[in-house]
């Protein structure tokens, strides 16, 4: 792979090896399969068992942490993501590589993990599929942007609390609650405002399925059993649920 073109507002990433960076696809990978591990061994350190709903949710919430600070760069990068958009449409057109794809198996150096303009091009290029992403005016960009603020301190609390019962099960249950309520209403909304707009007419089934449905849908299936989790911790007053 050629080494990717920058524009006036560059972007840290580079298609060329070095011991210095990383493919940003094993990041990606790797950050929430390592968070959620450590989540799953302090469960076991501290109850001595696997839980399947635990594993679940566990591993759910460390890629939302993730996501909410993509979200954070959204925002911060907003003008970024918007020239970006029109840099990968532009490359697509030239190259035919689905942007993404050429994304994710760049490369980036250590040392702009948490620059905000390397995840610039995670809305960027899946603006390919929701244009919503690249236009701050949208219920789909701002959404995002609240989530990323509001929901990053509270899902690492609940994260921490679930791992290690340090906090009463019946607080854990109302903080879950809360969270998982409003993963599961905001992302329907989501839905229905993207099949409203009618932007689903300019995708192909397999787009639409891979790209809107199966991507979102974790954050309407797995609230649910959050829901059914927090309601468990708030009416039993302990953490049975997860043993």
């Amino acid at each position: 792979m050629s080494e990717l073109p920058r524009t006036n507002t560059q972007s840290p990433i580079s298609a060329k090896p070095s011991l210095a960076s990383f493919r940003i696809l094993t990041f990606v990978t790797l950050f929430p399969l390592i968070l959620g591990g450590l989540g799953v061994g302090g469960h076991y350190l501290v109850t001595q068992s696997f839980n399947f709903l635990h594993t679940t949710i566990c591993f759910f919430l460390a890629v939302h942490i993730l996501i909410c600070f993509w979200e954070m760069c959204l925002y911060r990068c907003r003008s970024l993501v918007e020239e970006r958009t029109a840099y990968w449409q532009q490359r697509y057109d030239e190259t035919g590589r689905l942007p993404h794809v050429e994304f994710f198996t760049s490369r980036i150096a250590w040392k702009d993990i948490f620059n905000s303009k390397t995840w610039a091009d995670v809305w960027a290029t899946y603006a390919r599929y929701d244009p919503s992403f690249a236009d701050r005016r949208t219920f789909g960009f701002n959404v995002d942007v609240v989530n990323g603020y509001v929901t990053l301190i509270p899902t690492i609390i609940l994260f921490l609390t679930l791992s290690t019962q340090l906090i009463p099960a019946r607080f854990a249950g109302m903080l879950g609650l809360m969270l998982f309520w409003q993963w599961f209403y905001m992302t329907t909304a989501y839905f229905v405002s993207f099949f409203v707009a009618k932007r689903h007419e300019q995708l192909s089934r397999s787009d639409l399925l891979v790209y809107i449905v199966l991507l979102n849908g974790p954050w309407v299936l797995i609230p649910l059993f959050g829901l059914y989790l927090s309601f468990h911790l708030v009416v039993d007053g302990n953490y049975s649920v997860l043993m």
